[in-house]
């Protein structure tokens, strides 16, 4: 792994594909959620204006990592 490549993996989820392509933010978390059982919802979201807004709300869960770790952090 390339210094590069373990900085990007920092900010953001990726995946890379059996075709060599590389997803990352939201795009891979639709991938993933296709690949786990919900390839309608995922082929839906994955469509402009719903890809936006998916990556609109990754990256703010991802700049925010503490704000929602503290927000769904539950008593045990």
């Amino acid at each position: 792994m390339t210094a590069a490549l373990r900085a990007a993996c920092g900010r953001a989820v990726h995946v890379h594909t059996r075709d060599g392509e590389w997803l990352r933010g939201g795009r891979a978390c639709l991938f993933v959620l296709e690949r786990v059982g919900y390839p309608r919802f995922a082929g839906i979201m994955a469509r402009a204006p719903f890809v936006w807004a998916i990556e609109l709300a990754y990256r703010l869960v991802a700049g925010n990592r503490m704000f929602f770790s503290r927000l769904t952090r539950r008593a045990l």
